[in-house]
C-alpha cells in the first residue's frame, strides 16, 4: 500500500492518476487536511485518510498498513520543518518500508533560500533511519507559464534570473517520477537530482511565448526588490513574491540549472519540450 501526502494538491493528484494507471485503487491511500477536497478519488475506489501535518495523532492513524509513503513537501513556507518531523517520526512508528521526498534541486549545495528547510528535512530523514529516496526536484515550468496572461497584456515577461539557465520540467514528469520510485525496487538510498532536458533563460522563454503567440514579449530583467514590488502589485501575497523573486536570483546563479537527465531516465521518456508547455498555456 502506497500513501500520498498532499494528495489534494496539484502535485499530488498527479501522482495518484499516474499510480492509478499501474496499481488498483485499494492499494493507494491519499492522505490530506480535508478529505473532502478529494471526493472524487474515494469515489473511483482510492482510500482516503485524514492527515494533518500540525496533529501528529491524525498522521499515526493515516499511515497504519502502509509500506511505502511520498512526502511531498508542505506548502507553509518557514513552516516546513516542524511539520515534515511530524510525518517522518509517524512514518518511522508506522514502520514504513520507503519514504520517498520531494526536495529542491541540489539542495545541499543550492543558493536559493528555499533550500534550507529541504537540506534540513533531509538531514531528519537520514537521521531517522528510515529508509529513504530523495526527489530533488527543479522548478515546475508552469510557475513561468502563470506569468505569460501579464506578459501578452503588457508585451514584457518580468523576472530577476538574468542570463540563468532554468532546467524546469512539466509538473506532470515530475509526477511521473515519483510514481516510478514508488513502484520500482531498489530504491533505498538514491538521491535523485530531477530537472527538464531542455534549459533556457527568460529571455529565451519571452522569445518563445511571443513567436507562438505573434504579438511582441520581451524579457525585462528587474533587481530583485523591484521584481518582487511588482510581483505584489499583481496580487501576489508577500511570502509568495519573496519567494519567487528570491529564487529568481537563485536562478541567476545557476541554481535551478542541471545537465544529467536524471527525469527523463526514470520517467522513460524525454521531458516535456517547453515549447509544448508554451502551446498548451496558449489555448
Amino acid at each position: 500500500m502506497i500513501i500520498v501526502t498532499g494528495a489534494s494538491g496539484q502535485l499530488g493528484r498527479l501522482v495518484i492518476e499516474v499510480l492509478l494507471k499501474i496499481l488498483p485503487a485499494s492499494e493507494i491511500v491519499a492522505a490530506v487536511r480535508n478529505p473532502e477536497k478529494v471526493a472524487d478519488l474515494a469515489a473511483r475506489g482510492v482510500q482516503v485518510r485524514q492527515a494533518d501535518y500540525d496533529q501528529p495523532a491524525s498522521l499515526a492513524s493515516a499511515f497504519k498498513g502502509a509500506d511505502k509513503l511520498l512526502l511531498i513537501s508542505a506548502s507553509e513556507v518557514g513552516r516546513r520543518v516542524p511539520q515534515h518531523r511530524a510525518v517522518i517520526d509517524a512514518a518511522k512508528a508506522a514502520g514504513i518500508g520507503l519514504l520517498a521526498y520531494t526536495s529542491i534541486l541540489h539542495a545541499d549545495t543550492s543558493p536559493l533560500p528555499l533550500a534550507a528547510e529541504h537540506k534540513e528535512t533531509e538531514s531528519l530523514i537520514r537521521a531517522s533511519g528510515l529508509p529513504a529516496v530523495i526527489l530533488r526536484n527543479s522548478w515546475y515550468t508552469e510557475n513561468y507559464l502563470a506569468g505569460i496572461p501579464a506578459a501578452l497584456k503588457y508585451g514584457v515577461l518580468l523576472g530577476s534570473a538574468g542570463a540563468g539557465k532554468i532546467a524546469s520540467a512539466a509538473r506532470a514528469d515530475y509526477a511521473e517520477a515519483a510514481a516510478a520510485v514508488l513502484t520500482q525496487v531498489n530504491q533505498a538510498g538514491r538521491i535523485y537530482e530531477l530537472a527538464g532536458d531542455e534549459a533556457y533563460t527568460l529571455d529565451e522563454l519571452a522569445g518563445e511565448i511571443a513567436q507562438q503567440s505573434g504579438k511582441a514579449v520581451a524579457y525585462q530583467n528587474l533587481p530583485e526588490s523591484e521584481f518582487k514590488a511588482a510581483l505584489l502589485g499583481a496580487g501576489l501575497p508577500d511570502g509568495l513574491a519573496t519567494l519567487l523573486a528570491e529564487s529568481d536570483v537563485g536562478a541567476a546563479q545557476g541554481g535551478l540549472f542541471d545537465d544529467s537527465r536524471q527525469l527523463s531516465q526514470l520517467i522513460g521518456r524525454p521531458t516535456t519540450p517547453l515549447a509544448e508547455l508554451v502551446r498548451r498555456a496558449l489555448r
